[in-house]
């Protein structure tokens, strides 16, 4: 089992940071994970190019090598890259294509609808609207290529359901002979959200607090949603008690 960071993601505005609104772009953690014959790539976030020059420094391989690519979310800064793996099984969970899917798909109906009524009345779409659709149609295209992933993906690597941020983030679980090492997403994204005990702003709280808790008693290592891999003694409750969240 090799675990690889391939380039550490960062927020576009990092609450902690007491930034309110975007100051840069944000991208994933992605991670290799190479298991027998399996090549995982965890959420491509850089642009193709960046992503494929990563692969090559830190792990000598070509997007060709790449067996699979798993997201933790659908969540657009973790796939930018996604399309540069077209060899490769595109996996997530079963929740998140479902529950991302079935909005997409009517929202893109409506738009499909106004677009007709505009035709029939010899008008335009607005332009937000045909840029939105255009939009929704191109991800409802990537979904359709995403497989539901299955409990386990390789050996000793298995899904891990981390709900909160969106009712289908999910990390993967690598368990070795004598560490845990859970990939984690936006269920915990930094380092200051792991030791202040805070999860990502606009999610379910409870829900994605419940997911923290069960990340920190679940693995010794963990690789953050949007930072590098750190040690789960880290967090603000070490020695898997209960969490005191903060109001």
């Amino acid at each position: 089992m090799d675990i690889r960071i391939l380039s550490i993601g960062t927020l576009s505005a990092h609450p902690l940071w007491n930034e309110r609104s975007p100051v840069r772009t944000g991208h994933s953690t992605t991670t290799l994970i190479q298991s027998g014959d399996a090549k995982i790539i965890v959420d491509p976030g850089l642009p193709p190019q960046a992503v494929e020059a990563r692969l090559a420094e830190r792990a000598n391989l070509t997007p060709k090598d790449i067996t699979h690519v798993f997201l933790t979310s659908f969540n657009p800064e973790n796939r930018r890259a996604l399309e540069l793996f077209p060899r490769a099984d595109w996996l997530i969970s079963p929740t998140e294509r479902e529950t991302v899917g079935i909005p997409l798909a009517q929202s893109l109906a409506q738009l499909a609808q106004s677009k007709q009524q505009a035709d029939e009345a010899g008008d335009q779409l607005p332009e937000d609207e045909q840029i939105l659709m255009d939009i929704l149609t191109k991800d409802i295209q990537i979904l359709s290529k995403i497989k539901p992933a299955q409990d386990t993906i390789a050996k000793a690597i298995d899904l891990f359901p981390l709900p909160g941020v969106s009712q289908g983030t999910c990390g993967l679980l690598i368990s070795e002979p004598t560490t845990t090492t859970l990939i984690c997403g936006d269920a915990i994204p930094t380092i200051e959200h792991l030791q202040a005990g805070q999860v990502l702003e606009g999610a379910d709280r409870k829900t994605a607090q419940a997911s923290y808790q069960e990340a920190i008693e679940i693995a010794d290592f963990l690789v953050l949603g949007r930072d590098n891999i750190t040690p789960t003694v880290l967090s603000r409750n070490p020695g898997n008690r209960v969490a005191d969240f903060p109001e």
